[in-house]
């Protein structure tokens, strides 16, 4: 049946009055302002009042003036944290005003400026390395160390460029990007510097002097264009020919090692005999000289015997004549066999003896066994 009013309007249970529900009592609010002490949870929009009027007696002028002088602050630090900037060693500082360059160059250490009225930009000026011609994977496409050599050979030099920045105004305002400028100029020198030299220079036979000279032409160019670079070391750390004619290079390479060491071994063969020829002309110069002189001494002993003998002969022909004589007798008879047989005895007591060549022959055997002269 259709509910009525008259509990009070508590509903078709009654005790709208009392808030009840149809099993009895409904939910009841914690008394006393939701409090701590109550037992129950915390009231949210008493903590928001309470937070405010703490608020409120720490800040001047109330909650309203506390935000500006927190965004007072956080704005001044902000703005000193821009202001004040640091320079490491390894490092110099240009500041900029309205971005414009001032003179002066900051060197390491705290420095202070107005931002954003005063910027700084740092640039570091110890070595640093640029790597030029990377060899790339057999899928890549850069081929930006392949150069055609001055005997139309094709190489791939990989080489590095160390510098230092010398000038940082220049090296800052005077190139958009200096350190790709660098690469190209560095690129275009090695190329220039290959193309005027056979391949076998950048190989192995002159690569000091190569690398010498792109340092120059680089240095050159960057000066050129004022940015405030200084090359230090030109080092080509490879050079090979590309990857598709590497076996047939390297069999040029092994055939002309091969002809060196055969060029080596004949010129050592050369050397030996041609040393062993001047040696022993050496020595027959030698001997004739030694003969020229014996003969020479010789002949002017002759002539010097000669002419005493005229000499003597001058004052005494009769006795120098006899003495000649016998001296050529003696030395004839000296060296033949002779028998002599004195006629005054009339050849009383001697013994013929036939044949004479036996006699002499006995005397010479007698003459070896005694080891006497006769």
């Amino acid at each position: 049946m259709p509910w009525s009013n008259q509990n009070g309007g508590g509903g078709p249970w009654g005790g709208g009055g009392n808030n009840q529900g149809p099993w009895g009592q409904g939910p009841q609010r914690p008394r006393g302002g939701g409090g701590s002490g109550s037992g129950g949870p915390p009231d949210l929009d008493e903590i928001i009042r309470r937070g405010q009027d703490q608020l409120k007696n720490v800040m001047p002028g109330g909650f309203n003036g506390g935000i500006f002088v927190i965004a007072a602050l956080l704005i001044g630090v902000f703005w000193l944290m821009n202001s004040i900037y640091t320079v490491q060693p390894d490092e110099r500082g240009v500041e900029l005003r309205f971005g414009k360059p001032k003179e002066e160059i900051s060197m390491p250490g705290l420095h202070f400026l107005f931002w954003p009225v005063e910027t700084v930009e740092l640039v570091k000026i110890t070595e640093q390395q640029q790597n030029v011609g990377r060899r790339a994977a057999p899928s890549s496409s850069d081929n930006s160390g392949l150069m055609l050599t001055g005997d139309q050979n094709i190489v791939n030099v990989q080489f590095s460029v160390l510098y230092s920045v010398t000038d940082p105004k220049a090296y800052l305002f005077n190139l958009e990007y200096p350190a790709e400028t660098l690469q190209q100029v560095a690129e275009s020198a090695m190329r220039e510097v290959v193309g005027r030299r056979p391949a076998q220079d950048i190989f192995r036979d002159n690569r000091q002097a190569i690398a010498e000279s792109v340092k120059a032409t680089i240095q050159a160019t960057m000066d050129a264009y004022g940015a405030g670079i200084s090359v230090n070391t030109v080092a080509i750390e490879d050079a090979a020919p590309p990857r598709e004619v590497a076996d047939a290079f390297d069999e040029v390479q092994r055939a002309e090692q091969d002809e060196d060491r055969f060029v080596e071994e004949a010129n050592q063969y050369a050397n030996q005999r041609l040393g062993r020829a001047r040696g022993e002309a050496a020595q027959i110069r030698e001997e004739a000289a030694a003969y020229k002189d014996r003969v020479v001494k010789e002949a002017e002993g002759e002539a010097a015997r000669f002419v005493s003998v005229y000499e003597q002969y001058r004052l005494a022909p009769d006795v120098t004549r006899k003495r000649l004589f016998l001296e050529t007798m003696e030395g004839v008879m000296k060296s033949s066999k002779k028998v002599i047989i004195d006629e005054k005895q009339g050849g009383q007591g001697v013994v013929p003896f036939l044949p004479l060549n036996e006699l002499g022959r006995g005397s010479t055997q007698q003459q070896q066994a005694t080891g006497g002269t006769q």
